[in-house]
């Protein structure tokens, strides 16, 4: 009985203490200490990935100036039913927010914000912000004051556009990146032909990378292939030309085929030699450019995970089937084309979205019909200081991308690109 109650008795170790006490704390101490071995690159990820793209996607449906700067016209016009003009109260707020907003200096952050949305609302607010602070008298209505000092404040429209955005976000520049408009009623509708540009321009961005993409995966899955196949060393040999581009500056690449391209190039000068052409044919500073230079860029980006996935296939699966009777084309599309699917479609979907955010190519050898989203989000952000506008159109492109990755990980998946 004495040796049933000693197999029993939990093990101890030297000091006296369980062994199963001592292992869950040796297991702690390692999870702690892989923990904060994580913790700098886990701080480095959401200071400079996280981090911004919470500011981006805020950004993008922020609308401070208003409520920031016409507090009391904000609160009062709330309760307005939408209906005629607003009440005496509200046109006695913006009297007095106007005053403050005149004393200090921020009329122009209002008129800004309001000439967005109905264009002659800047000087409207200006215009109306040197006149405060408004006398009145006993029994004067400041309705009537501000009808008279510019007619334009008996529009219910303009009050309408303050009590939209007499909030601290608004829908307003996502609204626009897709070519809507929010009615009185606060739907979107899509905006007059004339005025819709983004709808078009998300659309040329989305087909020249689809181009890119087909171009790129074409030339890069042969390329691919036969590195495969070459012996070590010569595989080895030319992969350093494969990776040179990524030693050189995007820019200096861009420039060298503006040279080799333009219409007194090198490219035209020597087909003009040859006597193949009798006048120099366009290439740099349209579409065709911008397709050959951004395929060049682009394009070790499909040929090193198509490599990477074909090197692990063994050859043996080819040199099988073949003996078995298949023919090799039909060996190849069977056996091995399927297994290098994952690898390909890796390395296009990054070229896609590497396509759909190209700024200097696009800008440096296209055209004003090839420029992409990321020269409007660059436009938006440099020249109007436009951050709304901006952090919409990236957000959109970032929706895109995030879309992307889940179509790829629900038809091909991540984890189908180790084959070894």
């Amino acid at each position: 009985m004495s040796e049933t109650m000693t197999m029993n008795a939990p093990l101890t170790a030297a000091d006296g203490e369980t062994l199963k006490v001592k292992l869950a704390r040796e297991r702690r101490n390692k999870q702690l200490k892989a923990i904060a071995l994580v913790a700098p690159l886990a701080l480095f990820l959401l200071l400079t990935f996280l981090v911004p793209i919470a500011m981006l996607l805020k950004r993008s449906v922020d609308n401070p100036e208003v409520i920031t700067y016409l507090p009391q016209t904000s609160a009062e016009i709330a309760s307005w039913d939408r209906r005629g003009l607003p009440s005496e109260a509200v046109f006695a707020a913006m009297a007095r927010d106007l005053t403050v907003a005149k004393e200090q200096k921020t009329v122009s952050e209002i008129s800004k914000r309001l000439n967005m949305d109905i264009s002659g609302f800047r000087s409207l607010i200006q215009r109306s912000a040197r006149k405060m602070p408004l006398e009145v008298a006993a029994g004067e209505s400041v309705r009537d004051q501000f009808i008279a000092m510019d007619e334009r404040w008996g529009d219910p429209d303009h009050w309408h556009v303050i009590a939209k955005n007499a909030k601290s976000w608004t829908p307003y520049y996502l609204y626009s990146s897709l070519d809507l408009r929010e009615t009185k009623a606060g739907t979107p509708e899509l905006a007059p032909e004339e005025e819709r540009a983004f709808l078009s321009i998300f659309g040329r961005t989305l087909w020249m990378s689809m181009w890119i993409t087909l171009i790129s995966v074409l030339l890069g899955y042969p390329i691919a292939y036969w590195l495969a196949n070459l012996p070590a060393r010569k595989s080895n040999l030319l992969m350093i030309l494969v990776l040179l581009p990524f030693w050189t500056s995007v820019l200096v690449r861009v420039a060298s085929w503006i040279v080799l391209l333009q219409q007194e190039g090198l490219i035209n000068s020597a087909l003009m030699g040859l006597g193949i052409i009798g006048e120099p044919l366009q290439l740099a500073f349209n579409r065709t450019g911008v397709y050959i230079a951004m395929v060049h860029i682009l394009l070790p980006f499909v040929i090193l995970p198509a490599y990477s996935v074909m090197k692990s296939i063994p050859p043996t699966y080819m040199r099988a089937a073949i003996s078995l009777g298949d023919h090799p084309f039909a060996a190849f599309w069977k056996i091995y084309f399927p297994q290098t699917v994952a690898g390909v479609a890796a390395g296009a979907l990054l070229v896609f979205i590497m396509c759909m955010g190209y700024y200097i190519t696009p800008a440096l050898l296209g055209g004003p019909q090839e420029q992409m989203v990321s020269y409007y989000v660059a436009f938006y952000t440099n020249v109007t200081i436009n951050w709304g506008m901006a952090a919409a159109l990236g957000s959109l492109l970032l929706l895109a991308t995030m879309t992307l990755y889940a179509v790829y990980s629900k038809l091909v998946g991540a984890n189908k690109l180790s084959l070894g």
